[in-house]
């Protein structure tokens, strides 16, 4: 197992009816600002709930944070927090909402100009470079990216979706209520399961080091996620389900699954270049990705694709190549069974655009990805083509 640190001081607050929980972790006499996504958490009451939940706390409201939350807007919700001397972000909704918000945090104590914040790649921005961040709180409306217990954030900026993460900005607190999630489209709820089976084999499907617990832990996360996720998109309202959902989607990304082993955070990486050019959803650029990726990176990820077809789709009989494949298979197929497409020719983007593709990924410094460093634009390329 490799030398590791872990640090997570986020509260979760799990169950039905929780948003009361929200006045007694708030700061008292905290000016706050509510951050939200397309109008859906208005509509549908969640915000006049928080706002009762904050008591006689003065509050404000910053909607419209897009789905890849855009640098743009965030940094008009940071002269908010400039001007009015905000004390405490509220985030209400997924990891966009809660991305979104964490990037206010950092910026709106920034004495530069904000944009450089987005050139530190996976590294770890150390707290001194802003010294100080806006505490923050989220309610959860859709299980998905873990955001809600972890110091990560995704900001689309120019052509480019760009990876923030700072140990400034872990939430003090998160509301996770499956209820809320029960009125999410069957195709965002499909996503949440994809990114969250996704985040876990990428700190999965890399190579032994004996972290025997964290692949127990990925193996749980992923057969969980296999057992209810057909259940959790046909039937919105069965809490059993969700309620398991959500605690997959937060376990895959708080930290404990990549503890002290190695990570492949290629599939993201590309996917992100997808949805730049493309606008394909997030979780669905995943499903493209995984699939073809395991296919190109067989040999690299032998020992553990291996492990992956015995411990998670029970696949004991065969040789090796034929376990190996029939994962993949099986990985391509769950995927499927949710509603979701996995080929880059089924969302009409042709071999043509592969090349540009490549360029972008180069333009942002992907160019030596994976485990092991050594996944070029040219293997690159060929996963693109592989997803075709």
């Amino acid at each position: 197992m490799l030398n590791f640190d872990f640090y997570n001081p986020t509260h979760i607050i799990f169950g039905k009816d929780r948003l009361d929980e929200i006045d007694k972790n708030t700061p008292a006499g905290a000016k706050v600002l509510i951050t939200y996504g397309g109008g859906s958490a208005k509509k549908s009451g969640l915000i006049d709930k928080v706002k009762t939940a904050l008591g006689k706390r003065k509050i404000f409201e910053f909607g419209g944070i897009e789905p890849n939350p855009r640098y743009e807007t965030l940094m008009k919700a940071v002269e908010v927090v400039k001007n009015e001397n905000i004390d405490f972000l509220l985030a209400v909704g997924g990891g966009s909402a809660i991305d979104g918000t964490k990037f206010i945090s950092l910026a709106s104590f920034y004495k530069g100009d904000a944009s450089d914040l987005l050139k530190f790649g996976l590294s770890t921005i150390p707290p001194e470079v802003t010294g100080k961040a806006v505490p923050i709180g989220t309610v959860l409306t859709l299980p998905a990216t873990g955001s809600e217990m972890n110091c990560g954030a995704v900001i689309s900026y120019g052509h480019g979706k760009f990876s923030v993460l700072c140990a400034l900005t872990f939430p003090r607190y998160s509301i996770l209520d499956p209820t809320l999630t029960f009125t999410l489209p069957e195709i965002q709820v499909a996503n949440g399961i994809i990114d969250a089976f996704v985040h876990t084999t990428e700190q999965y499907l890399t190579f032994p080091v004996d972290g025997r617990v964290q692949d127990r832990i990925a193996e749980g996360i992923l057969q969980t996620l296999i057992e209810i996720g057909k259940t959790t998109v046909s039937e919105p309202q069965n809490y059993g389900a969700r309620a398991n959902h959500v605690w997959c989607a937060t376990l895959a990304l708080n930290g404990i699954v990549g503890a002290g082993v190695p990570q492949d955070w290629a599939t993201h990486m590309i996917g992100h270049e997808l949805t730049a050019m493309f606008g394909i959803d997030h979780g669905q650029t995943l499903a493209i990705i995984l699939p073809a990726l395991l296919e190109v990176r067989r040999d690299k990820k032998r020992a553990k694709l291996l492990q992956y077809a015995e411990r998670v789709w029970h696949i004991d009989s065969g040789s090796e190549e034929a376990k190996i494949d029939l994962a993949i298979r099986k990985t391509r197929e769950f995927f499927e069974s949710l509603g979701v497409k996995t080929r880059l020719s089924q969302h009409g983007v042709g071999a043509e655009k592969i090349p540009a593709l490549v360029e972008q990924l180069k333009a942002h410094g992907m160019t030596a990805l994976s485990e092991t460093g050594d996944l070029t634009p040219d293997i690159s390329q060929k996963i693109l083509e592989t997803a075709m």
